[in-house]
């Protein structure tokens, strides 16, 4: 009886609010998913140095239940929030806190990576990079994010600390450029921009 009623409660949405970039949203989580049961200490910093402006289209690259690119949309009123990961439950959460918190200016797809969204274009594309990405899904993605960006648009992503170095190869292989907006003893926060030509 009893493990019959602890399965129950496990099986339950995990539920909590946050306050992110001044903006206070409802999250579903469940286990299986990254940090189900609060927002990851990477991708509070990374919202703190996301230069947003309301009419932005944005991109959260694997975008767990949402947190980042919720938050995105929310700061970008006048754009549209495109919201990936290849986790088909990642998707079912992000859509019910989409829902929950009632934003509409997002579009939350399943894909690896921006394979099944190569049709759009975006301002700024942030991500919390997973530490066990591999660096053949990394090129794949920095260079299709390239392609992707409006000439000025931004990509961020926070990693832990110890790929920094990585992560600063390959920003200014791709993008030409690279700069370190924060870095912590866990995670550090880089950006590059694509050249206007």
């Amino acid at each position: 009886m009893n493990k019959t009623t602890d399965l129950d409660k496990l099986r339950q949405d995990i539920v909590f609010n946050e306050t992110l970039r001044g903006h206070t949203l409802t999250f579903h989580s469940t286990w299986g998913i990254f940090s189900p049961k609060s927002i990851d200490k990477g991708s509070i910093m990374l919202l703190d140095y996301l230069d947003i402006e309301a009419h932005f289209d944005c991109l959260d690259l694997g975008c767990g239940y949402g947190p980042l690119g919720l938050t995105m949309a929310r700061l970008a009123p006048d754009g549209e929030t495109t919201m990936v990961d290849k986790d088909f439950m990642a998707i079912e959460y992000s859509r019910k806190n989409a829902d929950i918190n009632n934003i509409r200016n997002c579009d939350i797809k399943l894909s690896n990576g921006l394979q099944h969204i190569r049709d759009k274009r975006f301002h700024c594309i942030a991500s919390n990079v997973p530490a066990k990405v591999g660096s053949e899904m990394m090129t794949i993605m920095l260079n299709d994010a390239y392609e992707q960006l409006h000439p000025g648009g931004m990509i961020y992503v926070v990693t832990i600390t110890g790929l920094r170095r990585y992560i600063e190869r390959n920003f200014k292989e791709i993008f030409g450029n690279y700069k370190k907006l924060k870095q912590g003893k866990q995670y550090t926060v880089a950006m590059a921009s694509k050249p206007i030509d």
